[in-house]
């Protein structure tokens, strides 16, 4: 039998990084969180570490600004996984730029997955500005990785439910998680599709991918077919399970892009909606030869269906 990779996670501790350890561990790989020394003032994150230490992981301290460390503990593994926040709220996507350089020092890494897990960015040139910064650094990363000859494998992710189901796309002001209970806002006219993942079946497929031979140095999207859903039928999911009946409050292209007074991260926010539920950039283009389909590439996995995800709120 084949040995299982050993698996480094940075931002292990993250929202989308605690699934990936999870899955590393539950597919019995040797797994190693590397962690920041600031980490031990975070009681939470204190605890989540330990948890994992508990099932097997093996934690490691040392923060990207330290390169010798930073070597040190890529020496010690064959895959890493980077799951340093990306979002419009926690953007230090090119923190990566240092990891990029220890891998390559190392020399001995077979594959690296940097924090990605959203929209693909070399599919979003065209995003509009403040959220296309984020894009840009992606790609910025993305090249440095190719530079320098590191193997690799991107990972499209698309929408993460417990944002855009759990809360049926209200993410702009407050950002409610839970379904609305008397009025939801649709952008455009609601029938753009979108996709949807399960958080902790992100983390299953990453880790599925790290060896496998077919996703070497390529983007691995996550298209699973019964998550291709438009805004009105997950809210139209979420009015079945509930017995509700929500009044829809429509909002067109123009208020989305032409509101006033915001902050800069609300429009960071409107733009990757926009993006998202009136462009549909999501799914409006065919996957690349360079590509690869999750769910068709794993049809082991029994993925969640937003039917089966909504239920938890219910």
């Amino acid at each position: 039998m084949d040995m299982k990779s050993r698996v480094l996670i940075v931002g292990g501790t993250g929202y989308v990084g605690k699934r990936i350890v999870k899955a590393s561990i539950a597919l019995g790989h040797p797994t190693y969180i590397l962690f920041r020394p600031e980490v031990v003032s975070d009681i939470d994150k204190v605890q989540m570490l330990l948890s994992f230490k508990q099932l097997g992981a093996k934690l490691l301290e040392a923060s990207l600004d330290d390169h010798q460390k930073l070597v040190d503990a890529v020496k010690q593994v064959d895959v890493v996984i980077s799951a340093i926040g990306g979002g419009v709220v926690d953007h230090h996507i090119l923190d990566q730029l240092k990891l990029v350089e220890a891998i390559k020092e190392a020399g001995n890494i077979k594959r690296f997955l940097p924090s990605e897990f959203g929209m693909d960015p070399d599919v979003m040139v065209h995003a509009l500005h403040p959220g296309n910064s984020i894009f840009i650094d992606k790609r910025k990363v993305r090249r440095a990785i190719e530079a320098r000859n590191i193997p690799y494998t991107y990972v499209s992710a698309n929408m993460l439910a417990g944002f855009f189901a759990g809360g049926l796309g209200q993410l702009l002001d407050k950002a409610p998680m839970m379904p609305a209970q008397d009025k939801v806002l649709i952008y455009g006219d609601g029938n753009v599709k979108g996709i949807y993942l399960d958080e902790d079946d992100v983390g299953i497929y990453i880790v599925k991918s790290i060896d496998d031979p077919r996703t070497l140095n390529k983007t691995m999207f996550m298209r699973p077919p019964k998550n291709i859903l438009s805004q009105n039928e997950v809210v139209e999911i979420w009015e079945r399970l509930s017995g509700l009946k929500l009044k829809k409050i429509y909002m067109s292209e123009d208020q989305l892009l032409n509101m006033e007074g915001e902050s800069y991260l609300e429009k960071m926010k409107r733009g990757h909606l926009y993006q998202i539920f009136i462009r549909g950039d999501l799914y409006n283009f065919e996957i690349g030869p360079n590509a690869t389909e999750a769910s068709e590439l794993y049809p082991e996995v029994k993925y969640t269906t937003m039917d089966s995800y909504m239920k938890r709120y219910v």
